[in-house]
């Protein structure tokens, strides 16, 4: 059933093409919930979720043993459901777009397709294809359709990708020619030399890893972040980001234990300077997008330090952190992108801080206060449900990692705290100097809309659903990750 995800998103992307334009967002609406719902079907009827068991398998390139295989365990089933959340959210968060809305909701469908496959994916050919179709409409959505230095940012975005692209078809390549195999079951069961993990392993690992935030190769997230619009923002923190995580993990990981265990040490060093480096970022910015932006980047270094603990617990814990930071990432940029600056024309948060958006839009002050209490980790919210996962797991293994990770915890409620209080809850008498924002009525302000509020309920449901009840995933999450290579027997 899971994968009328993918040829439904597509179908609804190709129809986009020739339907009028009356009805694309329509179309778009009826596509993202039709995913929704086979998604979360697929969800809760899911047997065996242990098994990365095949659903589909047809030959594709019999010379090559390229197959179009399909796959599905209590991992893809995850991250399934949170692709499908955000791609709901997204085009309700889109829905007045008005500049050549057919095309916009066609290259927003391609990347919500394109992520449906690869966390399906089941052939390492597949995999990349589909991996590699993102590319091309993430650049388009921030091109064309994007804000600030739009094609600077499209263009960095889009370069940083094809490095790790390279890199990933690099591994790709290594593994076919030593296996003889495309497919992820017979190469998890392939005895790689060691030699040959202790390079292949960093090369795959850290082709995927540039599109998970990895530091210091994450300057593209926070400028694409600010770059794009509202939809693409969301996608990009709410889905793409997972795309390198996953592929580390299903692939990297899986495929070279040993390689892994050589370098895990070195990504939980890297992870925990991410977290540090991205919030102490954040607390300087001063622009509301950019401030979220840095948040994604340093929430993504929870997911690389649990992948690198190398037991159950920790790795759960990056998985949960993946669907959960997904949902908040989204609904953060949501607010900052669409709530608020469409109706102040800023995201300077000097000029925010003057305008009383707490009365003024007090939806969206709701909103953003639940987004930034689940961000900050508070009980009862998914963010503290995944960060308490991965350090516990971390500190089995790497138990200064974790004292030197509380110190980007504080953080990270330093930033969060201030952009809140400066975005909602400042006071006139608080505010030194105002940007001036000529197109802006202080006095009126267009209120929230049903697609608006819509959008946010169902993001703030799941932050609130995974955080009170967060057996929900980990049972199906956790045997998906008990039955991985690379953990130790």
């Amino acid at each position: 059933m899971i994968v009328w995800t993918i040829y439904i998103t597509f179908a609804g992307a190709v129809a986009l093409l020739f339907l009028p334009r009356v009805l694309s967002r329509w179309v778009a609406l009826a596509t993202a919930a039709g995913g929704f719902a086979v998604s979360l079907a697929a969800f809760f009827n899911a047997v065996d979720v242990g098994t990365f068991k095949t659903i589909v398998r047809v030959p594709w390139v019999p010379i090559l043993g390229m197959e179009y295989h399909l796959a599905v365990d209590g991992i893809s089933l995850t991250l399934a459901l949170v692709t499908s959340l955000t791609a709901v959210s997204a085009v309700l968060f889109s829905w007045d777009v008005e500049h050549r809305q057919n095309e916009f909701f066609f290259w927003l469908l391609l990347v919500v397709g394109g992520s449906y496959g690869v966390f399906l994916s089941a052939d390492l050919f597949l995999l990349f294809v589909f991996y590699e179709l993102v590319i091309v409409p993430k650049y388009f959505l921030i091109a064309i359709w994007g804000s600030t230095n739009k094609e600077y940012g499209a263009m960095k975005l889009t370069l940083y990708s094809f490095f790790g692209g390279a890199l990933v078809f690099i591994g790709i390549i290594a593994a076919y020619v030593t296996a003889g195999s495309l497919n992820l079951h017979d190469l998890a069961e392939f005895p790689f030399p060691p030699h040959f993990q202790s390079w292949a392993f960093p090369v795959l690992f850290l082709g995927f890893a540039v599109l998970a935030g990895i530091w210091p190769l994450h300057t593209w997230a926070p400028t694409g972040h600010v770059a794009a619009p509202t939809a693409g923002s969301m996608l990009l923190a709410g889905i793409i980001m997972k795309l390198g995580s996953y592929g580390g993990l299903r692939v990297a990981m899986n495929l070279f234990p040993h390689g892994f265990q050589r370098w895990s040490g070195y990504i939980a060093a890297f992870a925990v300077i991410g977290i540090l480096y991205a919030a102490a970022a954040a607390l300087r910015q001063r622009d509301l997008k950019f401030v979220i932006g840095y948040s994604s980047v340093s929430h993504m270094g929870f997911v690389l330090l649990g992948l690198a603990t190398a037991n159950v617990l920790g790795v759960s814990g990056a998985v949960l952190q993946m669907f959960s930071h997904g949902v908040i990432a989204a609904l953060l940029f949501a607010v900052a992108g669409r709530m608020i600056y469409r109706r102040t024309h800023t995201r300077d948060l000097d000029a925010l801080s003057s305008m009383n958006l707490s009365r003024a839009l007090p939806f969206a002050a709701f909103s953003f206060v639940i987004a930034s209490a689940a961000s900050m980790g508070i009980p009862g919210f998914s963010g503290f449900a995944a960060e308490i996962t991965i350090l516990i797991g971390a500190w089995k293994i790497y138990p200064i990692a974790v004292w030197i990770t509380g110190a980007g915890m504080v953080l990270v409620a330093a930033f969060t705290l201030h952009a809140l209080k400066r975005t909602f809850f400042d006071t006139v008498e608080n505010v030194k100097s105002v940007t001036s924002v000529t197109s802006l009525d202080r006095e009126t302000f267009e209120p929230i809309t049903l697609a608006e509020k819509l959008g946010a309920g169902l993001l703030m449901f799941a932050t609130l659903a995974v955080g009170l009840y967060p057996k929900l995933l980990l049972d199906r999450i956790v045997p998906a990750v008990e039955a991985m290579r690379f953990l130790p027997k």
